[in-house]
């Protein structure tokens, strides 16, 4: 009898846990520290992503603040390639361009530092983040890539929480983006 072997998409849903009402009742957080603590495991999902992108030869590899930075980092270093941060309002220092996106309440705010791609047009990057919801904030990163005339090949994400599917906001953002997820929550 064959022995299963599950794929490594499997290993890395099985490998995070999900914590229900956090942070607040009626939400069920993809807690991922419990498939980053997996040394091998997290190794194997840059090594996929690494495979996935390496014949673009990208110039960037973005992160979104905060979890996005431990994917994209690990990869712009695979891919010996550089690391941008998109970092929330005040936290870059330097001159910057920012972009609002609406949250359920409000808005918030990212940016980038304007010298991000050393001038470059045309900056071959992707966007990195652990989990595409709204799609409210990859948008906005995606419109600072384009305000610095670079070229988004793809933005990459964990997980897709496939919940929020149907709002307005993740359907505008998957019109204009070539988006990638590995899971579907």
């Amino acid at each position: 009898m064959a022995k299963h072997h599950p794929s490594l998409k499997d290993r890395i849903n099985d490998s995070i846990r999900t914590i229900k009402d956090f942070p607040k009742k009626g939400i069920d957080f993809k807690d991922i520290t419990t498939f980053l603590q997996n040394g091998v495991l997290f190794s194997k999902y840059i090594d996929f992503l690494a495979a996935r992108y390496a014949h673009f030869h990208l110039d960037y590899v973005l992160g979104i603040e905060s979890r996005g930075f431990i994917f994209a980092s690990a990869l712009a270093y695979k891919l010996q390639c550089g690391f941008v941060p998109i970092r929330k309002k005040g936290k870059l220092p330097g001159k910057t361009i920012e972009q609002s996106y609406a949250l359920e309440y409000g808005s918030d705010i990212v940016e980038i530092h304007v010298d991000a791609f050393h001038g470059a047009k045309d900056a071959k990057v992707v966007i990195l983040d652990d989990l595409l919801a709204t799609g409210g904030t990859a948008a906005a990163a995606l419109k600072l890539v384009n305000a610095l005339q670079g070229k988004c090949i793809e933005c990459s994400f964990l997980m897709n929480l496939s919940e929020f599917d149907s709002l307005e906001s993740k359907q505008e953002f998957l019109k204009v983006a070539k988006v990638f997820s590995l899971l579907e929550c």
